[in-house]
């Protein structure tokens, strides 16, 4: 199992996902060029990659998708929603449309997409089952849901949204407006919001969590990691905590063996 961020922020976003044999990306937000110059940081080529999965249609996380899959062949799973907002994405080949709450397979993977609140048509975050055990995405997400929640539970890897402070946001330079779209049920999860959903899905077997979507402007590295740490040590768990980057890509998270709690 290998997992890291090769981009995270409101500039592009991408997750290289690799799990029993089989190498994903969630969202390709970087131009094509980009996403194929941190793949190589990370020891990938595109051709090595089996597919591209969609959350949603903001360009920070579709702007290289239809270059890297015309370029390198690759399948794209999105949902027929989304897909019908990107009019621009242009002819992709191999095209999967799935639904939130449907489960699908691919190659030994099963993928199962659920919905999200975020001021897109259906956005999703998705959770991937393996051999290797579970991992969760759920990034750009105003709340967490009851359904969010149940489905990021048992997790042996996280990718999360950990967007801003709540102070630096409300004392930052935004204009209110943006504020108030950042704060709201379609929005964005603060640190701490963030943390009270790592409450109810801390466990034993989580061993990694990424933290997601950094805003530049309203956040910063050290207190979002000391955030987290303190709510993952009053619940008795010592995963690593890595943070995701805008500029370059994350440490690549590394377990060849199913941690047994």
């Amino acid at each position: 199992m290998r997992v890291c961020l090769l981009a995270s922020g409101s500039r592009g976003n991408s997750t290289l996902i690799e799990v029993d044999g089989c190498r994903l990306l969630i969202d390709a937000g970087l131009s094509g060029i980009e996403t194929e110059r941190r793949l190589s940081a990370v020891g990938l080529a595109c051709d090595e990659l089996h597919g591209i999965l969609v959350t949603h249609e903001h360009h920070d996380h579709v702007g290289g998708i239809g270059p890297l899959a015309r370029r390198h062949n690759l399948p794209v799973f999105i949902d027929r929603q989304t897909h019908a907002a990107l009019p621009k994405l242009g002819n992709i080949d191999d095209l999967h449309h799935f639904s939130s709450g449907e489960t699908f397979s691919l190659q030994n993977l099963s993928i199962s997409p659920f919905s999200t609140t975020h001021d897109a048509i259906n956005p999703v975050g998705f959770t991937i089952q393996s051999s290797e055990g579970k991992i969760g995405f759920a990034t750009d997400l105003g709340i967490a849901t009851r359904l969010v929640t149940e489905q990021l539970k048992n997790c042996r890897v996280l990718i999360l949204e950990a967007n801003h402070d709540e102070q630096m946001l409300q004392d930052g330079p935004y204009p209110w407006n943006l504020k108030q779209r950042i704060r709201s049920r379609h929005g964005h999860l603060s640190n701490s919001e963030s943390c009270l959903l790592l409450e109810d899905i801390s466990w034993s077997g989580l061993e990694a969590i990424f933290l997601a979507h950094l805003s530049e402007e309203n956040n910063c590295p050290d207190l979002a990691v000391n955030t987290f740490r303190k709510t993952l040590t009053d619940c008795g768990h010592h995963p690593e905590i890595i943070i995701g980057r805008q500029n370059r890509a994350s440490y690549c998270f590394e377990a060849n063996l199913v941690k047994v709690s």
